[in-house]
C-alpha cells in the first residue's frame, strides 16, 4: 500500500525564506507589506528573506509600489499534486517527499532503509546545499529554477546490465520531456541531457548492494527549468554550457507535471529493465545519441583517447573508432572536438 506523502508547507516550521518563496511562486507581484502581514513578521524580515533568495540564486523582480515576484513564475513543488499525477505507476510509488532544503536528495535516500522490491521512494527539494553531479562535481540549482529529484529502487537481484542503467534512465527522462512537448532533447553519453549541445540535465546513480542479496539504486535527476541569466552565467563559469527548459522554448511549464512525468517514466523503465536489461532501450538511445559521428576526446584515468563516436554496444559501453582501432569505454568524460 502506498504510504501518505509528505510535503513542507509555508506554515509548518519552515524558515522564513522558504515561506516567502512559497508565496512568490505564483509569478504575481506581492508587496513587502502584504507578505509581512500574511506571514506575521516585519517588513525588514521580509526584505532579508528576499535578499537570501537572491543569494541562493533565485531570479527576482522588485518594482516600487508593486513589490516582489519570481521572474520564472515557477510553481512550488507539491508532493500531493505530484502523487495525484502518477496514476499509471502510483502503486509502485511508496512515498513522495518535498523539502525546502537538503544537502542532496540522493544523500537523503541513501540514509534510508531500502524500499521493498518493486516500489520506490521519491525525494525532491527546492534547494540543495551540496548538490552533486558525477565525479563529485557540484550541481548548481537555485530555488524555483530547477528540478532536483531522487528515486530509490530495490532490485530483487542485480540485473545483468546494471552498468547500463544510466543510459536507460536517460531514455526514460527523454520520454518524459517529450511527453511535456520538448522534442529536441538528445542524450550525451554517459548521462547528460542536452539541447543544441548545451546541458539541460544530468543523471547520478549510486548503488548500495549486498553480496548475494538485493541491490538498491538511488537515481538522481537534475533538470534545469528556469535558471535565469545569473545562474546560467555561474554554471557557465564551471566549464559547462547550460540551457534550461524556458530557453529551449517551454514557456508554460509546471515543475510538478514534469517531475511526475519523470517519476512515471523511470518507474515504467525500471520494471522493464529489471526483466529485459538494456536491449528494449538501445534503439531509442541510439536515435537520440548527441555524439554520433562526432570527433571526440574521451577523458579517463588512463589518459585521453581521440576518435570518432560510433554509438554504444549491447552493454552500454561507448564505442570509439580511434587511429589504433575500435575501443570501448564503460566510464569517462567526453568532449566534442572543434572542427577546423
Amino acid at each position: 500500500m502506498t504510504k501518505p506523502t509528505s510535503q513542507a508547507t509555508p506554515g509548518d516550521g519552515m524558515p522564513l525564506v522558504a515561506k516567502v518563496f512559497a508565496h512568490l511562486t505564483d509569478g504575481e507581484f506581492h508587496s513587502g507589506e502584504e507578505l509581512a502581514e500574511t506571514l506575521g513578521v516585519s517588513r525588514g524580515a521580509v526584505w532579508k528573506a528576499v535578499e537570501s533568495l537572491r543569494d541562493l540564486g533565485a531570479t527576482l523582480h522588485a518594482v516600487r509600489n508593486r513589490g516582489y515576484r519570481l521572474r520564472s513564475g515557477s510553481d512550488a513543488l507539491d508532493a500531493s499534486r505530484i502523487m495525484n499525477l502518477l496514476s499509471p505507476v502510483r502503486s509502485h510509488v511508496r512515498s513522495v517527499d518535498v523539502a525546502w532544503a537538503v544537502d542532496s536528495t540522493n544523500s537523503v535516500l541513501l540514509a534510508r532503509p531500502n524500499p521493498p522490491s518493486g516500489e520506490c521512494e521519491v525525494m525532491l527539494a527546492e534547494y540543495q546545499t551540496a548538490g552533486r553531479g558525477r565525479r563529485g562535481r557540484t550541481w548548481l540549482a537555485p530555488p524555483g529554477g530547477s528540478i532536483c529529484l531522487s528515486l530509490s529502487w530495490t532490485f530483487r537481484e542485480v540485473p545483468k546490465d546494471l552498468g547500463a542503467l544510466g543510459l536507460v534512465i536517460g531514455v526514460c527522462a527523454l520520454r518524459a520531456l517529450r511527453d511535456a512537448r520538448l522534442d529536441q532533447v538528445q542524450i550525451k553519453w554517459p548521462n547528460d541531457l542536452v539541447v543544441e549541445s548545451r546541458k539541460l540535465g544530468g543523471i547520478l546513480i549510486e548503488l548500495r548492494a549486498e553480496s548475494d542479496g538485493p541491490a538498491c539504486v538511488v537515481i538522481g535527476i537534475g533538470l534545469n527549468v528556469a535558471l535565469g541569466a545569473r545562474a546560467l552565467e555561474a554554471i557557465g563559469e564551471t566549464g559547462a554550457s547550460p540551457i534550461d527548459l524556458v530557453t529551449a522554448g517551454m514557456t508554460d511549464i509546471s515543475r510538478n507535471v514534469v517531475a511526475a512525468a519523470l517519476i512515471s517514466q523511470v518507474n515504467l523503465g525500471l520494471l522493464v529493465f529489471e526483466k529485459e536489461g538494456l536491449k528494449p532501450f538501445a534503439d531509442e538511445w541510439r536515435d537520440a545519441d548527441a555524439l554520433r559521428g562526432c570527433q571526440i576526446d574521451v577523458h579517463t584515468q588512463a589518459g585521453i583517447a581521440q576518435g570518432l563516436a560510433r554509438g554504444i554496444d549491447l552493454h552500454g559501453a561507448l564505442v570509439v573508432e580511434t587511429p589504433k582501432g575500435v575501443r570501448r569505454f564503460i566510464s569517462g568524460d567526453v568532449t566534442v572536438r572543434a572542427v577546423g
